[in-house]
């Protein structure tokens, strides 16, 4: 398939559905092949799969725990080796858990640091071993890293937080490569888990200068940019996607 990445492979993390399933389709349709990651569902990873294939690109779905630091390294390795080649990775897979800093219970709060933090860390330095130079790092953050808009979102704020700061270091050790590092970080996002319907959407909702959610789309389009050669010259960046959530 023509387009600004053929011949190119990607990686997205969380592929299975929202912003990973759209960000997936948005680098296939720019003729990149994807390797999609999932955690449970297999069913929705082959459905973007078929997707994708659809386009004219390979693609092919990878099953990863993603709090588990070597399977995210093996997924990786194992992308590598079936598509010849890797370009890009989009570390999408993430997990949310509120609790308050006076909650005693940590061991989900441990899980979302396992996953939102050490899982995209593990992922990058695998990732970097082999990924060819001029190659393309993107991690989906949160705008809740620099702004934590209710009780309770401390741990959630602090995993996307280091990875941001992650990041910036990353672009500098790879960046003599060609290898650029970014974060995009979205605001409230229409997702089968945090639908714009859902009991907390209009709290969320009227924290935007757009008085609406994003679609899952509007997020991928930025994320799809950033892998493509015209961003060629952004590294160690933050893109907030937020409809004005940090105005």
């Amino acid at each position: 398939m023509a387009g600004p990445l053929a011949g190119r492979t990607a990686i997205v993390t969380g592929g299975s559905g929202g912003i990973g399933a759209a960000t997936a389709v948005a680098l296939g349709e720019m003729g990149a092949d994807v390797a999609v990651t999932f955690g449970g569902n297999e069913a929705a990873a082959q459905a973007v799969v078929a997707r994708l294939q659809g386009l004219g690109v390979r693609a092919q779905a990878f099953r990863a725990d993603q709090s588990d630091a070597e399977q995210v390294a093996r997924l990786v390795a194992n992308a590598h080796v079936a598509f010849g080649g890797l370009h890009i990775l989009v570390n999408n897979a993430g997990v949310t858990v509120k609790a308050a800093v006076t909650d005693e219970d940590v061991a989900a709060v441990d899980d979302m640091h396992a996953v939102n933090t050490r899982g995209v860390i593990a992922a990058i330095r695998a990732a970097s071993r082999l990924m060819a130079d001029n190659g393309r790092i993107i991690t989906v953050s949160s705008a809740l890293s620099v702004r934590s808009s209710a009780p309770g979102l401390a741990d959630y704020s602090a995993s996307k937080a280091a990875i941001d700061a992650y990041s910036r270091g990353a672009a500098r050790d790879l960046g003599r490569r060609g290898i650029t590092v970014n974060v995009v970080a979205p605001g409230p996002v229409h997702t089968a888990m945090n639908p714009d319907t859902g009991p907390f959407a209009d709290f969320l909702r009227s924290l935007t200068a757009l008085d609406r959610y994003a679609s899952a789309e509007e997020v991928a389009a930025v994320i799809a940019f950033l892998a493509s050669p015209a961003a060629s010259y952004i590294t160690g960046s933050t893109i907030a996607v937020d409809g004005g959530f940090l105005a």
